[in-house]
């Protein structure tokens, strides 16, 4: 029951960071949003990595290199592709869309590790595609052919397609999981100093800015992997990822409580991307068979353990 409650606050910050994120791109740009998310989050997260895991610092930083490609890709690429998108898009829509990433997970595998889902899995490839184009299109698949798709949801295509490159990676690293998002959190906040100096990224400016800045590097970025690894030392990483489900379902009620109207198109296409998301983990990669014993990799599935959100 406890795993349950601390799941469910997770997810729910998480959605929280759409709707405030795209309330934020309003005034802000989203370099200045990205680079004081990790800022801010930085040092809170090394203390909690190292109050909760204890890990071996030496041997953290040996593996430098994957961790500056990882922290660039999901830190960095990844949020501000996010922010960007939020810029031109719906929170509803950028998180039904997200809600397709590990789908894209799997077809990235299958492409760049040879993997093979089972026949549960390409159903639910197939059922989240299609609710992924239900919500680009708004219904009109007309809007395929000549391209006429907003910029916002070609971003956060880009955004899903980069955090898929991230988990694939990710999930070859032998590092703790907080330890190694702090770490990840840390490098992003160094690297993206010179840009935020260069392009004068400076703190908000008004009451409204800083709130929102408040919520994001507090409650999705401290409060949900805090959360979230909490939960997963009293439930299994299977069973806390079909709680991811609930961003969307979470970004969808925020919206309706904010008086923002929902289509009928949003509707089905989430309801057509959950489902495939389930179907998707019901039908996992195949495993290879071997004479030997069990040294083949861990599978390249979406891993719940990353949720940079």
């Amino acid at each position: 029951m406890r795993a349950a409650v601390y799941l469910i606050l997770a997810t729910l910050f998480w959605a929280g960071n759409f709707v405030v994120g795209h309330a934020a791109m309003e005034t802000m740009q989203p370099l200045q949003l990205t680079y004081w998310r990790w800022t801010l989050a930085a040092v809170p997260l090394l203390v909690l990595a190292h109050t909760v895991e204890r890990p071996d610092w030496r041997s953290v930083l040996r593996r430098w290199p994957i961790l500056l490609l990882l922290s660039s890709l999901g830190m960095s690429a990844y949020t501000l592709l996010l922010y960007s998108a939020l810029g031109h898009t719906s929170a509803l829509n950028a998180s039904l869309v997200t809600a397709a990433n590990p789908a894209l997970i799997v077809v990235l595998a299958v492409v760049l590790l040879r993997d093979r889902p089972r026949p549960p899995g390409w159903a639910g490839i197939g059922l989240g595609l299609a609710g992924v184009l239900l919500v680009l299109t708004g219904g009109d698949f007309h809007r395929l052919l000549t391209f006429s798709i907003n910029t916002g949801e070609l971003l956060i295509l880009a955004a899903i397609t980069v955090w898929g490159l991230y988990t694939i990676i990710g999930r070859r690293v032998d590092v703790p999981a907080i330890t190694s998002t702090a770490v990840q959190v840390a490098i992003a906040a160094v690297v993206l100093t010179p840009v935020a100096l260069v392009t004068g990224a400076g703190l908000p400016a008004t009451p409204a800015e800083g709130w929102s800045l408040a919520f994001i590097a507090l409650f999705p970025s401290l409060g949900s992997y805090l959360l979230w690894n909490l939960a997963l030392k009293r439930t299994t990483a299977a069973n806390a990822g079909n709680y991811l489900n609930l961003i969307a379902v979470f970004t969808a009620i925020i919206t309706v409580a904010m008086g923002q109207p929902i289509t009928l198109p949003q509707i089905l296409g989430g309801v057509l991307v959950i489902s495939g998301v389930l179907l998707t983990s019901a039908g996992g990669p195949q495993r290879p068979r071997s004479s030997k014993s069990t040294s083949s990799p861990p599978s390249p599935s979406p891993d719940p353990e990353f949720r940079a959100r």
